[in-house]
């Protein structure tokens, strides 16, 4: 698909992420000269067309009071792997978990989950939880709470066409 000026200009508009307010196609496309259904269809468009490879929310924890986050590992048989993450992503504290090749000898997990908690000891206690709901025993698992914040943001897909939007103050 080709896309245009005014996708080009979309995209530079929503690679800061979408406003927080109850119609947020709206305000993009007022901001853009658009009508929301409009703004809605073209990134339908570039999603369905490949385009935008991912469309999604960047949750921002800490802003969110959770201090603690961790990522979870577990050595999984491989045939277990799939049903087993099905298990842990269902639930409701996991915001991220998926399969990854073990790099052996130094690293023996392939399945990660993302736990995120108000402090360590709860993100300990749901791990624990998963371990039992999961029916993991004794695999072996890790839990590796981060140091360090790095800014999430979204893709960039391009730079904005119009100066005074690239500055944020179109």
């Amino acid at each position: 698909m080709l896309i245009d000026a005014t996708d080009e200009t979309l995209l530079a508009v929503i690679s800061d992420g979408l406003p927080l307010v109850v119609a947020p196609y709206a305000a993009i496309g007022e901001r853009i000269g658009l009508g929301e259904a409009e703004v809605i269809s073209r990134l339908r468009a570039m999603i369905e067309t490949g385009v935008i490879k991912r469309f999604g929310v960047i949750v921002r924890h800490h802003e969110l009071g959770f201090d603690a986050n961790a990522m979870v590992v577990w050595d999984i048989e491989d045939a277990l792997v799939a049903a087993t993450g099905q298990a842990i992503a269902a639930n409701p504290c996991v915001t991220l978990c998926y399969e990854r090749p073990r790099r052996l000898p130094d690293w023996p997990y392939n399945l990660f989950a993302m736990i995120h908690g108000r402090d360590r000891d709860a993100v300990l206690e749901k791990v624990a939880e998963i371990n039992r709901t999961a029916e993991l025993g004794s695999r072996p698992n890790d839990v590796l709470f981060s140091l360090r914040r790095f800014k999430q943001r979204g893709a960039r897909y391009c730079r904005p066409a119009d100066p005074a939007l690239q500055r944020g103050v179109a």
